[in-house]
């Protein structure tokens, strides 16, 4: 067996497509623009707008957020893949790409979990809500929103990150923990 720390993942998912890998290009480039612009423009009007101060719409800021934060993690690096014509990947950014998928979708299931308990208390509880979800609360539960995940996908990467990996060939388009995890030397089990 070859062990031995690898410096760089080939992503074996992608194959040629020709001149079409352009107008892919574009497209993607134009969701993303969408994306970025979407999201900046709800961000804004709800920072302006005195009236969204809500916890609601406190929370949607934070969603928004981790949409430009989550895109910022995919959409660059496919652009750069698609136009490239050898698909290979330095560690530390598909390290760094997984890190910020995953805490993107943590940090979207957490919030989407905030939201529906501001939403159990402003219809079970309508009496007390101004006083159970005050801004202080907003703001601690949208940071454990936040920092839980960091701190949890910190821990899942470290393990892949000191594995001695046999392979460096991911069948994926983009960098995957279980994928990774699968070119451990140890073998990895589903």
């Amino acid at each position: 067996m070859n062990v031995s720390q690898v410096s760089y993942f080939t992503l074996s998912a992608y194959f040629d497509i020709g001149l079409f890998k352009y107008v892919v290009f574009l497209v993607i480039m134009c969701v993303y623009m969408f994306i970025i612009v979407s999201n900046v423009l709800l961000i804004a009007v709800i920072c302006v707008n005195r009236r969204l101060h809500e916890p609601m719409f406190l929370f949607l800021c934070s969603l928004f957020v981790n949409e430009l934060f989550g895109s910022l993690g995919l959409f660059p690096f496919l652009l750069v893949q698609i136009l490239s014509d050898v698909h290979i990947v330095s560690a530390p950014l598909c390290f760094l790409q997984i890190f910020c998928l995953y805490v993107y979708v943590n940090v979207e299931f957490y919030n989407l979990a905030v939201m529906s308990y501001d939403r159990y208390l402003a219809i079970c509880h309508p009496l007390h809500y101004s006083t159970q979800m005050s801004f202080s609360v907003v703001v601690k539960l949208v940071a454990l929103s936040w920092c839980l995940p960091f701190v949890v996908i910190v821990g899942m990467i470290s393990l892949n990150v000191f594995s001695a990996l046999c392979v460096n060939v991911i069948d994926r388009v983009f960098c995957n923990n279980y994928y990774v995890a699968l070119l451990s030397c140890s073998g990895a089990t589903a």
